[in-house]
């Protein structure tokens, strides 16, 4: 899991390609639930949309800096 302060120092490029990174991760637990399998880490589904939220809202402040 990355930590805030990590996304932060990030920029808005690497922000897009780690966001990229988090759907794909959301996509494959996704199917995982749908299909019946049993997921190796339960939490790791609620970790991944906090994580794709995390990077929004900093994208979203570096955009309101920006202007």
């Amino acid at each position: 899991m990355k930590t805030t302060k990590d996304l932060r120092n990030l920029s808005v490029t690497e922000m897009n390609e780690r966001l990229k990174e988090f759907k794909k991760e959301l996509l494959k637990l996704n199917v995982q639930v749908a299909t019946g399998s049993q997921a190796a880490n339960p939490g790791k589904l609620k970790q991944t949309k906090k994580n794709i939220a995390r990077v929004y809202t900093l994208l979203k402040e570096k955009e309101v800096v920006k202007q």
